[in-house]
């Protein structure tokens, strides 16, 4: 999954000498960016080239912040991040999931029903 990938990444910089702790090179790489044309000195030439990332970044020009009426949520801009289609048809992943979750709110009921019983065990309960 996404966590998985990103944790990949950075365990893959952190073998290549990046150091995780320090401020200045997140920003740098993860954060900092200055618009083409802007003056930034040592910081620009250390800063990765700018790129739209969907779902986590966007350069919005002001037109389209005007256009959301300078609304400055960031899903308005960032959108979504592109899901691979897992081949799955909708309707039996839909059926997949719901059994599921009925499964995991059956144990979570069982869950509750034990935890209350060992708080009025404890003189807590109701």
């Amino acid at each position: 999954d996404a966590f998985e990938e990103q944790h990949a990444r950075l365990e893959a910089e952190r073998a290549q000498g990046a150091d995780p702790e320090d401020p200045d090179e997140y920003r740098a790489h993860n954060i900092f960016w200055v618009p083409v044309g802007k003056t930034g000195g040592k910081k620009r030439e250390a800063a990765p080239e700018y790129q739209d990332m969907p779902g986590f970044c966007k350069s919005a020009t002001l037109e389209e912040i005007r256009k959301h009426g300078h609304v400055l949520t960031p899903g308005r801009y960032v959108g979504a991040e592109a899901q691979e289609d897992d081949g799955e048809p909708f309707p039996e992943k839909m059926r997949r999931l719901v059994a599921t979750l009925r499964e995991q709110q059956g144990e979570a009921a069982r869950l509750d029903a034990a935890i209350s019983a060992n708080l009025k065990e404890l003189g807590y309960g109701r």
